[in-house]
């Protein structure tokens, strides 16, 4: 094996998200070799190669969401309706283990608990507002509650948090013409502010959703699945995460862990109109996440280098 091929492998050791976590640093040479076969054996395997890795990498960021839906759903099906501990209450004590366990073994990064925690506050604060005007009801009793708002609503909000944080860095974001960071903050906090200033006033959304629109209309955002950055324009790629996430609420109205008040007598979708808010809301933990993981320029040079460094690698092992 030659010097080049043997620095390709550190690179590639360093750069692979998997090393943050012991038991999957382990895999990392096995998974390269992978993609080397993948390599040799042409487009279908390639294209096979990084379909299922880009699935795995998209579980991965959204596991402590799928966590949470899963313990939703579990506990609307099989939680007894006279125990001791009140169903709530068992959702947010899984909920802070699950947050626990996830920086214990080192499947989240401090900087991604940032954020998972600044959107908490900021998701309980809307919560306790919002049952208040009658948005929405948690129609179950707890103890572990704030002004009627069981603690673990706030985990809902960190699950969107910690996906675009985890996404961020296991997709190697980059951008092109991104907005200045003080500009998108401005609309975060004005999206924010509208959440509770249209109950009282007029609903500020259709400029919002200009503005989003104007700051981020040429925006383009390059993500790594493997040897290379794809791309797409950044409003659609945060159109499928807000749809997705619509989904998710979906599945929680179902297990009612809250109702609408259309829900109340027999449940129902939620409106398609919610991915609007969905939306929106979702540009504060954009803002979060950008502030902390920071947006790194598209280099296409780095990326030509990057992918014949790994062509280089290929051609020089044997190894299957």
């Amino acid at each position: 094996m030659s010097d080049g091929t043997e620095a390709g492998r550190s690179s590639t050791a360093r750069a692979s998200a998997a090393a943050l976590w012991a038991p999957l640093a382990r895999l990392i040479e096995r998974e390269r070799r992978v993609g080397l076969w993948a390599l040799r054996h042409g487009r279908a395997a390639q294209f096979a190669y990084e379909f299922v890795r880009f699935g795995i990498k998209q579980g991965w960021a959204c596991l402590f969401g799928g966590l949470m839906l899963g313990l939703l759903f579990a506990t609307h099906l099989w939680y007894p309706k006279d125990a001791l501990l009140a169903r709530y209450d068992f959702l947010t004590l899984g909920a802070v283990a699950i947050q626990a366990a996830m920086l214990a073994f080192r499947l989240e990064t401090l900087d991604e608990a940032k954020i998972i925690l600044v959107f908490h506050l900021t998701g309980t604060a809307m919560e306790v507002f919002k049952t208040s005007a009658g948005s929405w009801t948690y129609p179950e009793p707890s103890v572990l509650r704030i002004a009627g708002v069981p603690l673990f609503s706030g985990f809902m909000y960190a699950a969107v948090g910690s996906y675009l944080a985890r996404v961020w860095r296991l997709f190697d974001f980059e951008f092109t013409r991104h907005p200045p960071l003080w500009a998108v903050s401005l609309l975060a906090l004005a999206v924010y502010v509208n959440f509770f200033w249209h109950h009282y006033g007029p609903d500020a959304r259709p400029l919002l959703f200009a503005a989003a629109a104007l700051l981020f209309g040429r925006t383009w955002v390059y993500y790594r699945v493997w040897r290379r950055h794809r791309s797409m324009p950044l409003l659609l790629g945060l159109s499928f995460v807000a749809t997705f996430i619509w989904f998710a609420e979906n599945i929680g109205t179902f297990s009612r862990v809250w109702t609408y008040p259309h829900q109340k007598g027999a449940w129902t979708l939620v409106p398609v109109t919610k991915l609007g808010a969905w939306f929106l809301l979702m540009l504060i933990s954009y803002v979060l996440a950008a502030l902390v993981q920071g947006v790194r320029q598209h280099d296409a040079d780095a990326v030509t280098e990057r992918v014949s460094g790994l062509q280089l690698a290929t051609q020089e092992t044997g190894e299957t």
